[in-house]
């Protein structure tokens, strides 16, 4: 089932994200309704604050970027309560963009080399070293579950430059090829 990606402005892209217990109801289901939501939008990259779940779960199949990015090449992963760790090397700065800020993007600058370790969907233990523009991908999807945006990164100028895009999503001016779901009216 297709859900509406929330968008910039609503508050519950803003919050830290819960961990996922074992005995989530209906986690499959919502496993595979993140992914078709992901394929329908053409994204990447899905966390659960994005569909209005304030939990730590995200769903990635960077498979479509592989021909450019060879480390993209076959990733599916679903991460349930993912730990990052940043290993040390360089920072790139490259443009990024997000299905729940739509029509944007922005140069980000995000470090090339990452340790994570996660949950898959039946609770499998998984620990991995990532970079490149999968390690992008991951840290991307991660800051939602920690309630921050790409945007956060940008610097205060850039930002006020895009402010009339962003207010124009958080009031539900911006038109979507997707369902969306924008902030509640004040």
């Amino acid at each position: 089932m297709k859900l509406p990606i929330y968008l910039y402005g609503h508050p519950v892209l803003r919050k830290e994200c819960e961990e996922v217990e074992e005995n989530y109801p209906g986690l499959k289901d919502l496993v595979a309704d993140m992914y078709e939501t992901m394929a329908a939008s053409e994204g990447v990259g899905l966390a659960a604050p994005q569909i209005g779940r304030n939990i730590r779960l995200v769903v990635i199949d960077a498979d479509v970027l592989g021909e450019d990015f060879p480390e993209c090449a076959g990733r599916r992963l679903t991460l349930i309560n993912p730990e990052i760790e940043i290993l040390e090397g360089n920072s790139i700065n490259r443009s990024e963009g997000c299905l729940s800020v739509p029509g944007l993007s922005e140069n980000v600058s995000r470090v090339e080399h990452i340790r994570l370790n996660w949950l898959d969907e039946d609770f499998v233990e998984h620990e991995e070293e990532m970079s490149g523009f999968l390690s992008r991908i991951v840290q991307h999807e991660l800051d939602h579950l920690d309630g921050h945006l790409y945007i956060d990164h940008i610097s205060p100028i850039r930002k006020q430059l895009i402010r009339t895009k962003l207010r124009n999503i958080a009031d539900g001016k911006t038109r979507c090829g997707y369902p969306t779901k924008c902030a509640p009216k004040k």
